[in-house]
């Protein structure tokens, strides 16, 4: 089942006060087209990534879905409601969580806040309460619920934005950056708390692509506000870059031997010499035979194989591409 459906989805922002800016002769920058034409599904229970570099439109895509924003054209479905015509159905189904919080209420302790959120939500005192222990549980924030949020560091209001997000338990959670400012240790908890969300729909956008990889049934890249594509982070890397770095340890065998003896083979490679071995790196297409043609080769020639480390690409490999 789907959960969000984003169909031809456009955002510009038009220039502001156009007139005044004519009037006192000042620059008049063009409108900014941040997303253009997008479309995408989330599935029921999919964690679905968005990549991107900096202003290349992730934000604006969560905000609108969050009703934070109207888009210029185009439709957003959340189940079955119309993020524009059903705006307050759609926000009672949506936790939202941004990297920039700003919401909250900096005399209130973190206990508070989350109390009044709570209620805003419909949820009685009694089953806030218990909802907000165990979110500080699983979050390690216990030793914070009397700190005021002023107090609380910028990884620690990340935190507590996150356990808003999910108070009132929201079939559907939008996490811009949900790790920024935290340290690998918090960061590492938070990822284990969202794969744990059994059943929400999860739209996650980061700059850590190894998170994306970790999370994400699939990940869609947006490069100059359109969709560039969408697949599974394996499946992105498969068809986007299909250069493997190759290093083979070997033991038995000299460089001059590898030097005057692959040429003819590898268009390209180096050796390196070692106390007790050689090492050498070479690059290969993903589905050519260099590899086992050059293993073959060395072992009938009376080298011993020690270690054979093949660099894969990666997500940042795949973004550059779009570029």
């Amino acid at each position: 089942m789907v959960a969000v459906s984003v169909e031809n989805l456009s955002k510009t922002y038009p220039v502001s006060f156009p007139r005044l800016k004519k009037f006192l002769h000042l620059e008049i920058k063009p409108p900014v087209e941040a997303v253009r034409d997008v479309s995408f599904q989330i599935e029921t229970g999919e964690i679905f990534g968005l990549i991107d570099k900096n202003g290349a439109g992730k934000t604006t895509l969560t905000k609108i879905i969050a009703t934070l924003i109207q888009p210029t054209d185009g439709i957003v479905m959340v189940g079955d409601f119309d993020s524009v015509k059903d705006e307050v159905k759609v926000r009672s189904l949506v936790g939202l969580a941004t990297a920039e919080e700003r919401s909250f209420y900096w005399r209130l302790t973190a206990e508070q806040n989350l109390l009044f959120f709570a209620r805003l939500y419909g949820l009685k005192d009694t089953e806030a309460r218990s909802r907000i222990k165990q979110l500080f549980d699983q979050l390690n924030l216990g030793e914070l619920a009397t700190r005021r949020f002023s107090e609380l560091s910028t990884g620690n209001k990340q935190r507590l934005a996150i356990a808003r997000a999910i108070l009132p338990n929201p079939p559907i959670l939008l996490l811009d950056e949900p790790t920024r400012s935290l340290d690998p240790l918090a960061a590492e908890a938070m990822r284990r708390l969202i794969l744990s969300l059994e059943g929400v729909s999860i739209l996650l956008t980061s700059h850590n692509l190894s998170e994306v990889e970790e999370l994400c049934n699939r990940v869609a890249i947006i490069s100059k506000g359109e969709i560039r594509a969408v697949d599974s982070p394996g499946n992105l890397r498969r068809r986007n870059k299909q250069t493997q770095q190759v290093e083979i340890t070997l033991r038995g065998i000299t460089e001059n031997f590898l030097r005057e003896n692959l040429s003819a083979k590898l268009l390209n490679f180096t050796t390196e010499n070692h106390t007790e071995a050689v090492s050498l790196k070479f690059q290969r297409e993903s589905d050519d035979d260099f590899l086992g043609e050059t293993m073959r080769f060395l072992m009938n020639n009376g080298a011993k194989i020690t270690d054979v480390e093949i660099v894969k690409p990666t997500l940042l490999d795949v973004l550059e591409s779009y570029e």
